[in-house]
């Protein structure tokens, strides 16, 4: 029998760009909306007391685990150069800043040379100016051309939040500049009458790559004017590109270049990020070409207090009767009702949509209690939500209306909030640059801030909260992205083609593996080679071929079934979990029941409800290799890393009791089963091994899974991964290996380099995993340490014993690192 663990389907804005150094311990800000008096700077609580006062009561102290206090940082001014325009500079004193700070500086010297770079320095350290400086000036030289026009610029970020606060930003900077700065946004929320304008006259076109993949590089003759004076190209958050979302940005990228190319241009490319390991040899995946990195950050920062809390353990018994310790959203909401009451400006940040508008439900119901004027200050924020309610929402988080907003990480980059004075992170967002850059939403105006990680019941968070180390003394993760991917790769070039016939020469610019594809392409009749080029050979957009989201297909359209009106969509790759039929389904703070779930059609009928239970899916998985890349011995067992294919159907669901999380009942779903060809990393044992390990054919499955369960945990640490984008398989004796084998694999059709890095990063990795077992105080096995929220097979059978004892034997012969 196999066990499986199967994977789910802030940006800078202009300030704090550079003010008074910070060289002491700041006062929070307290944001007042409507109805509030504005209490003066010298009243506001600092980072400390207010997290004292969180801890106050029975039991919330000890819920502590480990508080970092990161002191104030002075800055460093530097001069611009003087090849920026005198009436840019004028314009940038005239918003407050009188001078730059070192690495904005650097930064812009750099561009001026043609020097593509990034930078990639902490939250609110001003990357915005460091890219806007000398766009500005190169936009400013060129509105005496003759037709107008003269230079042009490309903004890219990943939300459509983050380009409208841009453009928002960049106007109030550019306003001395008259309309020598033209910026506007086009993204799929522009109405179609103004997109002509857009194409025809702007100067600074803030978009995203989706728009960019879809609707910019395929109508391209439209776009000569605009492409032919490209100067610069601003890529945002571009730490943010990781995975197979990446991957595909980097040949949207390629092929934006070879266009440009054949209208006469060269821009260079500007890239800003959050803090990251080796950021330049991320950004030249990412762009194809040579980047230069600027990483000595410059600005000031306030105090910052940091606190891990790990919510109590309950009365409750879990599956097998493993100890249940509160949920992190529950926990989440009771700081957030908190931190609301006191007049704290909080986001909270929870990674699912229906983290999200739970938190904010369960804080409305407690402030209602306290005040009925506060709930209406609390509301929640995430993707999948329409255009205008998302504009509504940034808006009164912008005005102060709000005082505490839940929000997933469509907020972490989308727009600016200065002047928030704490964050509650619901969980480890799977990387520690997410950490820091969700963290870095407070204290944007340069006040102190706190930040608190809301543990989760899982491996990853508990060993987290109790090795403060892992997050405090280690560096940012690199960012891992595969542009050869050929699930990746081939539908771009069939793009490309459809853009511009591909010839020879264009080969070297998509990579290596372009070659080799386009025969296969030609087979299958995508392309046809005519002369010395390739051709589209379709009547369809072969920009279609691919969402470059990485979920595939069509987004399945909610819709209350007695109104037939939109409540909004789930990605395809998602929908067999997220709204199957009797699906609890959250929108708005209102609950629905999932009646019926048509995959024909793509639609879920949803029905208002006020069930006192969440859904979760379960399903089976099966694992067949398909080539072995690379192996390593340990001893006599073996390490490997290769192709595999992944078969899985979603087979019922689980009903949980909302906040405690008990199992109320289960029901079967008949859906059909999916296949994936991705890439794994594996490792097996020998029967020596076991008998080393003490390990018997009894508790041999128990052992394995429980490893697996664990591993997939503790990977996103050694990988820009979340747990929901691996799965994994355990199996006693697997067929093509003839051993006891466990696989982890990427989620993603042709593998995001997740299973790779593991691959890698073996020994560290494992070696983390045991730890975290073994750490774990509970007696049989819990979700702490080894049982998953997602198992397919319910978390049965488990050994930790078994698991510390095999793992343990394993890597007696790993290699050394």
């Amino acid at each position: 029998m196999a066990f499986n663990h199967l994977p789910a389907g802030a940006h800078d804005a202009l300030g704090p760009l550079s003010r008074t150094p910070v060289t002491h311990s700041v006062p929070m800000a307290n944001t007042h909306g409507p109805g509030r008096p504005t209490a003066h700077a010298d009243k506001r609580p600092t980072p400390g007391t207010v997290l004292d006062r969180l801890a106050a009561g029975p039991s919330r102290a000890a819920r502590i685990t480990h508080t970092e206090h990161l002191p104030p940082r002075a800055g460093r001014h530097a001069v611009w150069p003087d090849r920026i325009r005198s009436d840019v500079v004028a314009a940038i004193a005239a918003a407050g800043i009188d001078h730059p700070w070192a690495h904005q500086a650097e930064a812009a010297e750099h561009a001026l040379d043609g020097t593509s770079v990034v930078v990639a320095t902490g939250t609110a350290s001003g990357k915005s100016l460091a890219y806007l400086a000398p766009v500005l000036s190169a936009l400013a030289d060129g509105a005496q051309a003759p037709n107008g026009r003269g230079a042009t610029a490309l903004y890219l970020s990943p939300t459509k939040a983050l380009a409208a606060d841009q453009r928002r930003a960049v106007r109030e900077l550019a306003a001395p500049l008259g309309n020598a700065i033209r910026p506007a946004v086009y993204d799929g929320d522009t109405p179609v009458e103004e997109r002509e304008w857009v194409r025809q006259y702007a100067n600074y076109v803030l978009t995203n790559p989706d728009m960019l993949h879809r609707g910019i590089l395929p109508g391209h003759p439209r776009w000569s004017s605009f492409l032919k004076a490209l100067r610069y190209v601003v890529i945002d958050e571009c730490h943010t590109y990781r995975g197979v979302f990446g991957s595909h940005v980097a040949q949207v990228l390629r092929r934006l270049r070879r266009l440009c190319a054949r209208y006469g241009s060269e821009p260079v490319f500007l890239l800003a990020s959050a803090t990251a390991s080796d950021p330049a040899a991320a950004a030249s995946r990412l762009t194809g070409l040579a980047v230069t990195e600027v990483v000595d950050d410059a600005s000031p920062r306030g105090e910052v207090v940091f606190a891990l809390w790990e919510p109590p353990l309950t009365d409750l018994k879990g599956e097998k009767g493993a100890p249940v310790r509160r949920t992190a959203t529950a926990e989440t909401a009771d700081l957030l009702t908190d931190l609301v009451v006191q007049g704290v400006r909080t986001v909270a940040f929870v990674r699912s949509r229906r983290g999200a508008e739970l938190i904010s439900v369960i804080a409305q119901e407690r402030l209602a209690a306290v005040d009925r004027s506060l709930p209406g200050r609390v509301a929640a924020y995430r993707g999948g939500y329409l255009p205008e309610e998302r504009r509504a929402l940034e808006r009164a988080l912008h005005s102060g209306e709000l005082l505490g907003l839940a929000a997933t990480t469509a907020l972490e980059l989308g727009v600016d909030v200065s002047g928030l004075d704490a964050v509650l992170i619901t969980g480890y967002p799977g990387t520690r640059a997410s950490l820091w850059q969700q963290a870095g939403r407070a204290g944007r105006s340069g006040q102190g801030a706190l930040a608190v990680l809301v543990a989760r019941d899982d491996p990853l968070d508990t060993y987290l909260v109790h090795h403060p180390e892992a997050l405090f003394r280690r560096p940012v993760e690199a960012t891992v992205l595969d542009p050869d991917n050929p699930y990746v790769l081939a539908p771009h070039l069939c793009a490309a083609a459809a853009e511009l016939p591909l010839t020879d020469a264009d080969l070297t610019l998509f990579g290596p593996t372009a070659g080799e594809l386009l025969p296969q392409l030609e087979a299958a009749k995508l392309l046809r080679r005519r002369a010395t080029a390739w051709h589209w050979t379709r009547r369809e957009r072969a920009a279609d071929l691919t969402d470059i989201r990485g979920s595939g297909g069509r987004p399945v359209q909610i819709v209350e079934a007695a109104t037939g009106r939109l409540l909004g969509t789930v990605d395809e790759s998602a929908s067999h979990t997220a709204v199957h039929d009797g699906a609890v389904h959250l929108h708005q703070g209102r609950t629905y029941l999932v009646k019926h779930l048509d995959l024909e059609d793509s639609v879920a009928l949803v029905e208002e409800a006020s069930p006192p239970f969440s859904t979760t899916a379960r399903d089976t998985t099966s694992i067949s290799v398909l080539e072995t890349e690379h192996e390593i011995p340990w001893g006599p067992a073996r390490l490997c890393f290769g192709s595999v294919e992944v078969t899985n159907q979603v087979v019922s669901y689980l009903r949980r009791r909302l906040l405690s999380g008990e199992v109320l009942g289960e029901a079967k779903l008949d859906l059909p089963p999916r296949t994936l060809r991705t890439r794994a990393v594996w490792w097996t044992v020998t029967e020596d091994q076991l008998d080393e390990a003490r390990i018997t054919p009894e508790i041999l499955g128990g052992a394995l899974h429980a490893a697996e369960h664990a591993s997939i945990g503790l990977l996103p640490l050694f990988a820009t991964c979340d747990r929901w984008d691996i799965g994994g398989v355990s199996v006693p004796l697997h067929p093509d290996t003839l051993l006891p084998t466990v696989f982890v694999y990427d989620g993603h059709p042709g593998g995001a380099g997740f299973a790779e890095r593991a691959f890698h990063t073996a020994r560290a990795w494992l070696t983390a995993t045991r730890d975290a077992i073994a750490a774990c105080e509970c007696a049989a096995g819990c979700p702490s340490c080894i049982q998953s929220p997602k198992c397919g097979n319910g978390n049965d059978p488990l050994h930790k014993r078994g698991a510390i004892r095999l793992l343990t034997r394993l890597l007696a012969q790993a290699p050394p690192p």
